[in-house]
């Protein structure tokens, strides 16, 4: 299916799962996201579920396994950090076409998985997912890493006096010299190197990335709605979430659930701040006014 076509793409109409479809998804999600060593293309997989109705069970597997091809392409443990940087560039940036661009900003299929491996296109989160699957499945010590603004790889041991190989997939896998890493976040690094990032960490960035894309398509309510419903899945989240839930069933036409969601988030913040707690009090007692 061509990008033009597929329903997330900008300008076309969307379509989703059915609710049976939605429910085992969200169950998988939830079970994976508290799982001891959570599958990072597992989670990033399931979110595509949600977002697409032609990814079935299949679809999915199919995808593990375009990544295990991947990592079977490398050579056989190249050498150290910088050799897995070229062999990786080598192979996904120049080989392959994997990289970003500007567009890919304007396109919800850019945040997800199945689609920026049959694309080669993607946000950088998605991209350094990529670079990542494929690494760690071709045995090389690889984490993302999460910039403020921007999201890259690193290749080598972490840890105190150590500097890791950093490679940015967004560029095509260009490995990032002295310098390129404040370049890239508008200035220095106050704490030094920024650490691994965990996968529950990458998941909710996603998340979030989606959520900043329907927000920008008031018309894509539902898409921010599915958005912060996964994220309130995550084994940890921010309490606002209950907030933004609650006001886009309201949004929606989901008075009373939205209230309902609205008065339970009052209820967690009354404690730290009673003034916030009323405010959104008052919002829920207007969805319920607007079932009359």
């Amino acid at each position: 299916m061509s990008s033009s076509s597929w329903p997330g793409s900008s300008g076309s109409s969307a379509f989703g799962p059915s609710a049976e479809r939605v429910a085992e998804v969200r169950r998988r999600f939830a079970a994976e996201a508290r799982a001891e060593s959570p599958d990072l293309a597992t989670l990033c997989l399931l979110i595509g579920a949600q977002a697409d109705a032609g990814l079935d069970d299949a679809g999915i597997d199919a995808a593990q396994l375009a990544l295990d091809e991947l990592a079977g392409m490398l050579p056989f443990r190249p050498g150290g950090p910088g050799a897995w940087a070229v062999a990786l560039r080598e192979l996904l940036g120049e080989r392959l076409g994997f990289c970003g661009s500007p567009r890919e900003y304007g396109r919800l299929e850019a945040s997800l998985l199945h689609r920026v491996l049959e694309r080669r296109r993607g946000l950088p989160i998605l991209l350094s997912v990529v670079w990542v699957e494929v690494a760690r499945r071709a045995g090389a010590p690889v984490y993302g890493v999460a910039l403020p603004g921007h999201f890259v790889v690193g290749l080598g041991p972490v840890g105190p006096g150590r500097r890791p190989v950093l490679v940015d997939p967004f560029d095509g896998g260009r490995v990032l010299a002295e310098g390129d890493v404040e370049g890239l976040v508008g200035g220095g690094l106050e704490a030094g190197m920024p650490a691994p990032a965990g996968v529950v960490q990458v998941v909710r960035r996603v998340l979030n990335n989606v959520g900043v894309w329907a927000r920008g398509r008031p018309e894509r309510g539902d898409v921010a709605l599915w958005a912060v419903e996964l994220g309130l899945l995550l084994p940890s989240h921010a309490a606002r979430l209950r907030y933004e839930r609650g006001r886009l069933l309201v949004e929606r036409g989901d008075f009373l659930g939205g209230a309902v969601e609205l008065e339970g988030y009052a209820e967690v913040v009354e404690g730290v701040d009673a003034e916030v707690a009323e405010g959104v009090r008052a919002e829920a007692r207007a969805a319920r006014a607007r079932l009359n």
